[in-house]
């Protein structure tokens, strides 16, 4: 496996491009302002073929420019079915953006739970409500890694302030990843990346936090 981030954005938002080495295939998480033409400069140098487009949740920052990437790949856009909504109509229900994003109809809808394969890879999606209805994480247990959207960050978690936020469900959730071995590289939403186990404060997070 492969995986390279692209902070794009104007809040330098991460998109990730997951790599199966031994296939070529692609899935790009996340779709930032501005990320595609260095994305794609990616794609063209490693001659990858992408399948999927695949969002951790539907916030403008993460779907600006998913339009042009699903034109550009006809890739399949993967999102959990309490984000479609925002996808298809962005800033319809919450969070509207600055500037006009152009809506996707999602392909396939999410619940958590499913188990997607990347060449010879297995992806596991965790539903992770909290910062918003259908965050979700991608989690690859053959590479001890974790794609955590904007649920887990390196020494903090994702804003639950926001009209789309349940801090209850975001304990739940901390307290589910708190369950992956401790050696699980995490790569958030923003930032660096960190491990489980650096990430230790998660089991008191309603304490901390609230």
């Amino acid at each position: 496996m492969k995986i390279t981030v692209f902070p794009a954005g104007p809040i330098k938002t991460n998109a990730y491009l997951l790599v199966c080495d031994e296939t070529k295939k692609a899935w790009i998480i996340d779709a930032p302002l501005g990320v595609t033409d260095e994305i794609a400069a990616q794609i063209d140098l490693e001659k990858l073929k992408v399948e999927k487009i695949i969002l951790t949740h539907a916030h403008w920052d993460h779907i600006a420019d998913l339009a042009e990437l699903k034109r550009r790949y006809s890739a399949l856009v993967f999102v959990h079915k309490n984000e479609a909504e925002n996808v298809e109509h962005p800033g319809s229900k919450w969070l509207p953006p600055d500037f006009e994003i152009e809506g996707v109809t999602p392909d396939q809808t999410l619940l958590g739970g499913e188990t997607l394969t990347l060449g010879n890879m297995q992806v596991h999606v965790i539903h992770t409500p909290g910062h918003s209805p259908g965050g979700i994480c991608l989690h690859i247990p053959e590479e001890n890694t974790l794609i955590s959207g904007d649920t887990l960050f390196r020494g903090t978690m994702g804003r639950v302030d926001l009209p789309t936020s349940d801090p209850e469900k975001m304990w739940d959730s901390l307290l589910l990843l708190c369950k992956l071995p401790a050696a699980t590289k995490v790569y958030p939403g923003h930032g660096g990346s960190t491990t489980i186990g650096a990430e230790s404060w998660m089991k008191d997070a309603k304490q901390r936090f609230s």
